[in-house]
């Protein structure tokens, strides 16, 4: 997309506001800064957010993994997790979070794996909601959400996008919207100028 087709993208999707839900895996975006080259800040992303989702709160969902570190009685979130979470909170989400595990394994230096899928809470919600939304914006490449998209258009008539980064879009997902389960995959490279930290001041 070019910048006249995304205005005029984020513009239909405008129209829609009140009934449109955004569902954020975190966890997933996160992963798309180094095949980017450049980070999308969270202050950024909430204004992307907002332009195509107002009004109840609760219809702007950000998931996220809450990192207490490897110690289970840990009650101190870390430095950086904190800030996502206050920065996701001040730019207009609605926070769904739970506990990081830290399962151990002697292969990674650190001892640990760091596990936290969210995957099952964002399908429970985006059926649970299904009354208060029409359309569903789903920032994620994770080919796992195909089969609640399929859900979601099959039984509740709903229309779903995803946003992903090219390298990190499922092949479950480009299949999906080959079958026209996906209305469209929004690629985040094409809307630079509206999330990229380093060129928006």
């Amino acid at each position: 997309m070019d910048q006249k087709e995304i205005i005029k993208f984020l513009n239909k999707l405008g129209r829609s506001a009140d009934r449109n839900i955004v569902i954020v895996d975190f966890a997933n975006v996160d992963k798309w800064e180094k095949s980017l080259g450049w980070p999308i800040g969270l202050k950024k992303l909430g204004q992307l957010v907002k332009h195509i989702s107002q009004g109840k709160k609760f219809l702007r969902r950000f998931y996220y993994g809450e990192d207490y570190g490897p110690k289970d009685k840990s009650t101190k979130l870390s430095k950086w997790s904190a800030r996502i979470l206050n920065d996701a909170k001040m730019s207009g989400f609605e926070v769904i979070s739970k506990r990081v595990k830290y399962i151990p394994n002697q292969d990674y230096a650190s001892g640990y794996v760091m596990k936290c899928n969210l995957d099952i809470e964002m399908a429970i919600d985006l059926i649970k909601e299904k009354n208060n939304y029409d359309k569903a914006i789903i920032f994620s490449g994770d080919g796992d959400l195909a089969c609640v998209a399929k859900l979601l258009v099959e039984d509740f008539g709903k229309e779903v996008f995803f946003f992903g980064a090219r390298d990190h879009v499922g092949k479950e997902l480009i299949d999906a919207r080959s079958a026209k389960m996906i209305s469209e995959i929004l690629f985040v490279e094409d809307f630079e100028y509206r999330l990229n930290l380093k060129r928006n001041p």
